[in-house]
């Protein structure tokens, strides 16, 4: 009696532990089948993040070396701003990080207003246009020898600052433009966290 009590005790466990067994080959199926789902699923998303659409508005400048702020700037410097935002359209779209956006629709309004100081003009003209993004860009020169690049990075959505990324240049010529503009793309706009020190 006593052997046949243990005989029944040992089978009932031995059943229990293939039963648990079971539940847990059938929970391991599950995680591994939420964890596909979970991995495929952010697939999309992290392709997003990197191709974010840009609208790219042109550069401004603000010349306080003039006496006549409100006379247009000289044709030299015209062409200047053309380069630096061709530039920045080109350096961001070579990144693969932003997709850029085509501004024509809505570049005649960009062009006759102040993107610095219209009341968030930049982040509805984007939207108009569908952009995740609004990207301006100015030039503050103080004289010849003293200017100041700056790229102000906005969600088009919600009008929140992303990035502010600025450097001071040294001359006011073709190169010293240039150049800013490529430290700026390099280490501010497509660096980790726009170049922010965590």
């Amino acid at each position: 009696m006593t052997l046949m009590m243990a005989s029944v005790t040992g089978r009932g466990q031995s059943e229990r532990e293939l039963g648990k067994g079971a539940v847990m080959r059938d929970l391991k199926a599950v995680a591994t089948a939420l964890l596909i789902t979970s991995v495929t699923a952010l697939v999309p998303s992290i392709g997003t993040a990197q191709e974010r659409s840009a609208a790219i508005f042109d550069f401004e400048l603000t010349d306080t070396s003039r006496d006549n702020q409100l006379a247009p700037h000289d044709a030299e410097h015209r062409a200047r701003l053309a380069e630096v935002s061709d530039r920045l359209r080109k350096r961001l779209g070579e990144s693969g990080r932003f997709s850029v956006a085509d501004i024509g629709p809505v570049a005649k309004e960009a062009q006759a207003s102040n993107l610095q100081s219209c009341g968030g003009c930049d982040v509805t003209l984007a939207n108009k246009i569908g952009a995740d993004l609004a990207v301006t860009g100015m030039v503050h020169k103080v004289s010849n020898l003293i200017l100041h690049m700056m790229i102000f990075v906005r969600d088009a959505k919600t009008g929140a600052d992303l990035a502010v990324a600025q450097a001071d240049m040294r001359g006011d010529t073709d190169e010293s433009w240039a150049r800013t503009l490529d430290w700026l793309a390099r280490n501010r706009l497509l660096a980790p966290d726009y170049g922010v020190r965590r």
